[in-house]
């Protein structure tokens, strides 16, 4: 059975013709984050699992690849955590509530939830990469039960650049979880841990038997974390990496995300340690 789904799916109809949906809450994240909440025409679901990716177009500017940050258990809507950092990212931040804008897919590879039944699984996020896991995340907190131990470590270079911040609070509150939040360099008001992800990697329980990791963010993080993970002699087939900062037009089309063989939009954007790591360029 595989660790994360083979098939693209598409909910919303045509891949290469969007669907206009609704912005229905707009939250501030961060300073350079934005929290989008969308819904589709007469409540249709999207149809995704759990690490896809849908294509946002933005009529008169263009189009980007945005992970779903909410879990398909969430039905009525999905939801988009935006970083501004290009065309589409700006004039998304400067839409409001009730605008319109189109959704292509889902695509890409998504999590196979019954693979992991009854299995341990940790999350490690760093910065905007904490949105693509928070659909897992959810979707295991919906299904509890179904699960072994949950542990999620996150970080962010500052307090000010931690996103999900109130959500975070609540989930530290569950007895069922273990958290663990750092950040690079804290401030007069941080309270809690300082210093990079893998520095506390020493407070993680992991095994290795019956273990999943699930990682996101920048990828000079990646060749850490995967260093780090090593102590705990953890099967390259059970961790499981996000590339999908490298992706673009969603379809495998214009090359900008390939890695020698593999497409990140189409084979990905997850993908097993196990399928990249004799891909130099991959991390």
């Amino acid at each position: 059975m595989p660790i994360i789904e083979e098939k693209v799916k598409h909910g919303v109809g045509s891949e290469f013709i969007p669907v206009m949906a609704r912005v229905d809450v707009i939250e501030q994240l961060s300073l350079k984050e934005k929290l989008f909440k969308i819904v589709l025409p007469d409540g249709e679901k999207l149809g995704h699992q759990s690490g896809q990716f849908v294509q946002v177009f933005i009529p008169g500017i263009g189009e980007a690849p945005i992970s779903i940050c909410s879990s398909p258990t969430r039905n009525g809507y999905f939801e988009l955590c935006v970083r501004e950092i290009g065309d589409v990212t700006k004039a998304m931040h400067k839409i409001e509530k009730g605008n319109i804008l189109g959704i292509r897919g889902p695509f890409g590879r998504g999590f196979d939830p019954d693979h992991y039944k009854n299995q341990d699984l940790v999350f490690i996020a760093g910065g905007i990469g904490l949105a693509p896991l928070r659909s897992a995340i959810q979707y295991v907190f919906d299904k509890r039960k179904d699960f072994g131990k949950v542990t999620i470590i996150c970080g962010a270079k500052t307090p000010d650049e931690l996103i999900f911040k109130d959500e975070i609070m609540e989930w530290e509150k569950k007895k069922d979880l273990k958290m663990i939040i750092t950040v690079d360099r804290g401030d007069e008001k941080w309270k809690g841990r300082v210093g990079l992800i893998t520095q506390h990697f020493g407070e993680l329980e992991i095994d290795p038997v019956r273990s999943y990791i699930l990682v996101c963010g920048p990828p000079i993080m990646y060749k850490f974390v995967i260093l780090g993970l090593n102590r705990f002699k953890i099967p390259p087939d059970r961790i499981i990496l996000s590339l999908e900062r490298r992706m673009r037009c969603g379809l495998g089309k214009c090359g900008h995300c390939q890695i020698n063989s593999k497409y990140v939009c189409r084979d990905g954007p997850k993908f097993t340690y196990a399928e990249i790591k004799s891909l130099e360029e991959a991390i």
